[in-house]
């Protein structure tokens, strides 16, 4: 009985949803895992003839798996606090390679390797864009992603400084308030400077900055005096002159770094001064300048554009990298390979390699992975359709098993 083969199709599809369902299952708690589903079609229809009014006599001939249907919705976020690790939210893929084949992943599980390489977990480099000195290099072709290649920062002479500072103006004539100041010379050493103002009465204020003679080229005595002025006050304690940022004598420092030229900065954002007179305690805040010492990577974050941002220990930081992203015209079209991973084919088109957050490629979360995207209530849901279904075939073919023995029973 031809009969036999339809609902011996029905136990295939049903038998093939049940293992969809029971990968995605199994993929629960997978990094970047995409849930799936079967699709099925009817088997061609037997044309047995036409009705009165015309109409074809159609017999199905069973069911068949038409495909299967990748679910590419983002996953939750998960927080890890590991640095290497990505979360991708949107549209794209991180580009990884290893034997010279290159594939796509959304699992984020990155670790770095012993050469400070950015890896996955089974050991496949993660592709980006390399920096040189700290500048992005996007028309270069694909590279491992270093997070170790700048193990320093080079130091960088002040040549700007600035603070808060308040005179108090009940401050006797004559009287004396002295802020310090760090600035750095070009190998990255600290220059302690002093700034001693003096209440000249009148709202009148004098000021010399000073620096230990001992740490410049050619010193002379105690101290050497870099600057000298006066400040002047109008009656609402606002500095009135000078008004541009005062200049310092160029120096040299004893340590043999270059020569110094530096600026005193006495107005802040708009104009507003930083120096002011009022019936309040003297007083410093807010120390600010433009130079540093010399540091030492001390760790790496991955921004959402996917830069890999190193810190180093003078509160600086420098690009290392770039994570790259790739996507598809078709992500249904690519092949998966395992270990979460796929491979672009003819079906999905080649990939469109780019940065994150730019032309609609979707966004990175440092410290973070994404999440499988399987429904677990929904999959239990489709778990029981499955059943049903492979339950209902099987009731068909016995009951086509008891007619064809009744049938050879009439016939013997």
């Amino acid at each position: 009985m031809a009969g036999f083969s339809i609902p011996l199709s029905g136990l295939a599809a049903a038998s093939d949803s049940l293992d969809v369902i029971a990968n995605n299952l199994a993929n629960l708690n997978t990094d970047g895992y995409k849930d799936e589903n079967v699709t099925f079609a009817g088997v061609f229809n037997q044309i047995q003839g036409t009705s009165g009014n015309g109409d074809p006599i159609q017999i199905g001939n069973g069911v068949q798996t038409e495909g299967t249907v990748s679910n590419f919705s983002d996953g939750n976020v998960n927080s890890t606090g590991i640095a290497s690790n990505m979360a991708l939210q949107g549209n794209g893929f991180f580009i990884v390679k290893g034997n010279n084949a290159t594939e796509y992943t959304r699992d984020g599980d990155f670790t770095v390797n012993a050469q400070g390489q950015l890896t996955t977990q089974s050991g496949q480099l993660v592709e980006g864009f390399p920096a040189v000195n700290g500048v992005i290099q996007t028309s270069s072709v694909l590279a491992p992603i270093t997070v170790n290649q700048a193990s320093t920062f080079p130091a960088a002479a002040t040549t700007n400084f600035q603070m808060n500072v308040n005179l108090d103006s009940t401050t006797a004539v004559g009287g004396t308030y002295s802020a310090p100041m760090t600035v750095y010379d070009s190998l990255g050493n600290a220059q302690d400077l002093t700034i001693t103002f003096t209440n000249n009465g009148g709202n009148q204020w004098g000021y010399a900055v000073t620096i230990p003679s001992a740490d410049v080229q050619g010193g002379v005595g105690t101290t050497t005096t870099l600057a000298a002025g006066n400040l002047t006050f109008n009656t609402a304690g606002q500095l009135t002159a000078p008004a541009a940022p005062i200049a310092l004598a160029a120096f040299t420092p004893a340590d043999g770094a270059g020569a110094m030229n530096l600026n005193w900065n006495v107005d802040g954002t708009g104009g507003a001064p930083l120096l002011t007179q009022e019936a309040t305690a003297s007083a410093t805040t807010s120390p600010t300048q433009d130079g540093y010492g010399a540091g030492t990577l001390t760790g790496y974050s991955i921004l959402p554009d996917g830069t890999v941002q190193g810190t180093f220990s003078n509160n600086q930081t420098l690009a290392l990298g770039q994570v790259a992203i790739a996507t598809f015209a078709n992500d249904e079209g690519l092949t998966q390979v395992g270990n979460n991973n796929f491979q672009a084919s003819f079906a999905s088109g080649i990939a469109n390699v780019g940065v994150a957050g730019v032309g609609g490629n979707g966004t990175i979360t440092g410290g973070a992975v994404e999440a499988s995207n399987v429904n677990l209530s929904t999959e239990f849901a489709n778990m029981i359709v499955a059943q049903q279904g492979y339950e209902a075939n099987a009731k068909v073919l016995t009951t086509l098993d008891q007619v064809s023995q009744a049938t050879l029973q009439v016939i013997s």
